[in-house]
């Protein structure tokens, strides 16, 4: 069974504190699931009780929205139907996000992936590899430009074609929690939904380098974080270009003031070459960088 990606952990463990904090009688946690991936809250506020299960609400009201396995989702229904009529203000907010991001990657980040997605986990599901004529079939109905959104209508170009958020969305709802919780007064708290996002100061650790996120998100992918072969050799972020695996490399962390955009962008850095991932860093704001491990 192909599982999750995500690599980042916290320092602290199971009892994480903000680093400059102790425990105090405010500090509640949540642990759970967003979009399959481990998540968890850590909130300290003298209204904890009552925020966490606000929190965990606007999770599962997003995962309503994103989710490729809740069948009555708006993605699953746009997949289904290739047409989504008044769709929800966060989808038309993430499509936008996608959009900049595929911009700034130069084509490497494309949610459109998804039928070469289901090809390789189909494939190797029999014990496979696609053929090339099966990559290139799967690879006619992919590509950014031939979706066209707005508020009153999400829309495919090509029939068969299907849409994946799973390498941004994680990170979105992490920013809405986050601007939730920040809404309501709260200053110490990690959001983690596969991705983070800390406000105040908190230890993370990436693949290759220990972080003090201080008021800001990090999102890593990894090629061979999980794989569609069995022997975890067939890395599962696909270069959407050339429909193969991507090689390039091993790990990205992106820190940023946005989790969706740290989600988008480690993803698509993991197909470019560095000197293309660093011209893609150079209008990103202040504090943003890049590690790669």
């Amino acid at each position: 069974m192909i599982t999750r990606r995500r690599m980042l952990s916290i320092l602290a463990g199971a009892t994480a504190l903000p680093l400059a904090g102790t425990a105090t009688a405010n500090t509640q946690t949540w642990r759970g699931v967003a979009l399959g991936a481990e998540a968890r809250i850590v909130l300290d506020h003298p209204k904890a009780e009552t925020l966490l299960p606000l929190a965990v609400s606007e999770i599962h009201r997003l995962e309503h929205i994103f989710s490729l396995y809740q069948n009555d989702s708006e993605l699953s229904r746009l997949n289904r139907q290739g047409m989504l009529t008044s769709p929800s203000q966060e989808m038309v907010e993430l499509l936008s996000i996608v959009g900049r991001v595929h911009t700034q990657t130069k084509g490497a980040f494309d949610p459109t992936i998804q039928p070469l997605w289901a090809l390789y986990a189909q494939s190797y599901a029999k014990g496979a590899a696609p053929t090339e004529a099966e990559i290139q079939t799967a690879k006619s109905i992919t590509g950014w430009n031939n979706i066209r959104f707005d508020s009153a209508q999400v829309a495919f170009n090509q029939q068969g074609m299907a849409l994946t958020l799973n390498g941004i969305a994680q990170g979105y709802i992490a920013d809405k929690v986050a601007a939730l919780l920040r809404a309501n007064g709260v200053h110490e708290a990690l959001v983690n939904t596969g991705e983070i996002v800390g406000l105040g100061d908190w230890p993370v650790q990436t693949p290759a380098e220990r972080l003090a996120l201080s008021n800001q998100a990090v999102a890593t992918s990894a090629i061979r974080g999980t794989g569609f072969d069995q022997a975890g050799k067939v890395g599962h972020i696909l270069d959407p270009r050339t429909g193969l695996p991507a090689t390039e490399n091993n790990t990205v962390s992106v820190v940023s003031q946005s989790a969706a955009i740290a989600d988008g962008l480690s993803t698509g850095f993991c197909i470019l070459p560095r000197d293309k991932v660093e011209a893609a860093m150079r209008n990103m704001p202040d504090g943003s960088r890049v590690i790669f491990g």
